[in-house]
């Protein structure tokens, strides 16, 4: 930036020099036609000057043409420095942007809605490069102009330079109130984007629920509504620009008019040379980009000032869990400790501060290495809280989460989270293959082999096979191509493909048949026999042995034990066990 400010300022300095020589080159015109004209009788003699005269003006304009060669050489060379340090620090803030996304924790992404942050990520990006690199570009380089080019008038004449930069001050005043309300305008403009980002997104990713209620039509008018508001405001902000730089033209010219008429009665005053005046109205030209382009420099500042401010909103907010500084092991070390696989839960309540919503109550309960816990209860009992807390997507409002008998909060992130593997509820596949999909937990890339057998464990293997490009079908966004079973399987083998010391499904063989079903559950019972497991289902598998059953509700441990135990209480478990053993038997007895 410092080379950027030095090439700007040598190139304009080749620039004001130019018509200092234009000003020798026309007085040496105007002396000699005087000379020329003593001279009229004789031929020879005029022949003389004239070839005189034609030989100074040609090196004249040769050292015109010289100057502005140096003049463009250096404006490559600050090009070449202020616009490409403008791309490289947009290219480090949209990285330190994405990193502080991937850092934050889940409350924030439930108050924030992924139009506003790609908004905050793109459209407010590109207006701080364009502060950056061409507003700070032209800025210096109007600075350097009118230091150069007035000092320059000054040498010449104070009384003329005065009257040439009077229209100047009226200029600034216009500026410094134009800008206000450029920046007022500009901060609603970048709002209305998120929300029109925001809605676009929202209905691109329900496209399907869209059209089935064919609500096209409703939420197109939506979507004109908003940008209706967005257009209205984006041309309130035009106009402003609109009247603003014929105000600067028309400035501009005014000085042009009082230079010619100032400069000459000083001519014919004998104070200065016409040159001078030619030199001055190439002067007052030199400012009129500068001095135009200080309206777009004010735009482009205010504008970048409120995409600044929205940027630092999300770079300054601070993850609500992360990794305590105070941890005994380094990360390297912490990286090579392996998680046994033992569980405990503390009196551990939880509330969603967001919603008000009192989601777990002094929920206490241990599984040891090897264990499998079931965990049943009606909807919004807390099953899914609980496994947030377990993945420390959240910290408890009191009690403590423990693994291998040490609380969460003194354990490094990426250990606990690298140790379990979790099958969500709501299924999510990237837009890639259906091996790099099942690939995507490895910390090292597996083999193909190894891919193909974790699909077979989740029974999802023979599906895979009939895609039209087997293992290197893409999935298109979000898994469209896919049934939900075959999404929930393959989200499956993603789960297990990691080898994890704990494993965590979260109703999630809630879309497979009952065939399919079995299979996995016979792998979970068998394979899996050393691994800690949490099964969060509406379902009651007679097929899996659990070490231990929790039932839920209100966010309460209401039973807990084995299945015989749960069943001799005749508890929610027992009416649960024997509606669903009812619909088993109706469904056999059904041809």
């Amino acid at each position: 930036m410092l080379a950027g400010i030095v090439f700007v300022s040598l190139s304009n300095y080749f620039r004001v020099l130019q018509p200092q020589v234009i000003r020798e080159a026309l007085d040496l015109v105007v002396e000699n036609l005087g000379f020329y004209r003593s001279i009229s009788d004789f031929d020879k003699a005029r022949e003389v000057l004239f070839d005189s005269l034609g030989q100074t003006l040609m090196l004249f304009g040769g050292l015109v043409l010289v100057l502005a060669l140096l003049m463009g050489l250096f404006m490559y060379f600050m090009r070449q420095t202020i616009i490409v340090v403008s791309r490289l620090i947009e290219y480090d803030l949209r990285k330190d942007i994405y990193d502080q996304y991937q850092r934050l924790s889940r409350s924030f992404y439930k108050r924030n809605k992924t139009g506003d942050m790609m908004s905050r990520v793109t459209e407010d990006v590109t207006k701080v490069r364009m502060y950056l690199g061409p507003a700070v570009l032209y800025g210096v380089n109007l600075v350097s102009v009118f230091i150069f080019v007035i000092y320059a008038m000054l040498q010449v004449n104070v009384e003329l330079t005065f009257y040439a930069l009077a229209p100047l001050p009226i200029l600034s005043v216009t500026i410094y109130y134009v800008s206000n309300l450029i920046n007022k305008k500009s901060t609603v403009i970048a709002q209305q984007i998120a929300k029109l980002n925001s809605t676009a997104q929202e209905v691109y990713s329900g496209i399907r629920v869209v059209k089935s209620y064919t609500q096209e039509k409703s939420m197109g008018s939506v979507f004109a509504e908003q940008t209706e508001d967005y257009r209205e405001k984006a041309m309130s902000l035009a106009r402003i620009d609109a009247a603003f730089f014929p105000i600067m033209i028309v400035l501009i010219g005014a000085s042009t008019i009082i230079t010619v008429y100032v400069g000459g009665l000083k001519v014919i005053s004998g104070a200065i040379t016409a040159g001078n005046v030619a030199e001055f109205v190439i002067y007052v030209n030199m400012l009129t980009w500068p001095v135009t382009a200080i309206g777009w420099i004010a735009s482009v500042i205010q504008q970048a000032e409120a995409s600044q401010k929205r940027i630092n909103e999300f770079l300054n907010e601070v993850p609500e869990v992360k990794d305590d500084k105070r941890l005994s092991l380094s990360p390297e070390e912490e990286s090579a400790r392996r998680i046994e696989g033992d569980i405990a839960f503390e009196n551990v309540s939880f509330s969603y501060t967001e919603e008000g919503v009192d989601a777990l109550h002094n929920v206490s309960f241990s599984l040891k290495k090897g264990e499998k816990m079931a965990v049943i209860g009606r909807t919004g009992s807390g099953k899914s809280t609980l496994i947030e807390l377990l993945l420390r997507n959240f910290d408890p409002s009191s009690g403590r989460v423990l693994i291998d008998g040490i609380d969460l909060k003194e354990q490094r992130l990426a250990t606990v989270r690298r140790s379990i593997g979790y099958v969500p509820q709501e299924v999510f596949l990237f837009s890639d293959t259906v091996a790099d999909n099942i690939a995507f937990g490895c910390i090292v890339p597996p083999t193909r082999e190894l891919v193909e057998r974790y699909a077979g464990y989740a029974s999802v293997h023979e599906d895979i096979m009939g895609l039209p490009e087997k293992y290197d079908t893409l999935v298109g966004e979000r898994g469209v191509t896919l049934s939900g079973g075959q999404k929930q399987r393959v989200s499956l083998a993603r789960a297990l493909i990691k080898q994890p010391e704990i494993v965590v499904l979260d109703d999630s063989l809630s879309a497979v048949d009952t065939t399919t079903e079995q299979k996995i559950l016979g792998y979970l019972n068998g394979e899996l026999a050393n691994k800690t497991s949490i099964i969060i289902t509406h379902r009651i598998y007679a097929l899996l042995s659990f070490d231990k059953i929790i039932v839920l509700d209100d966010g309460k441990i209401v039973e807990q034990g084995t299945h015989e135990e749960l069943l001799a209480n005749g508890g929610y478990y027992a009416e649960q066990f024997e509606r669903q053993s009812l619909e088993a038997m109706e469904s056999k007895v059904d041809p």
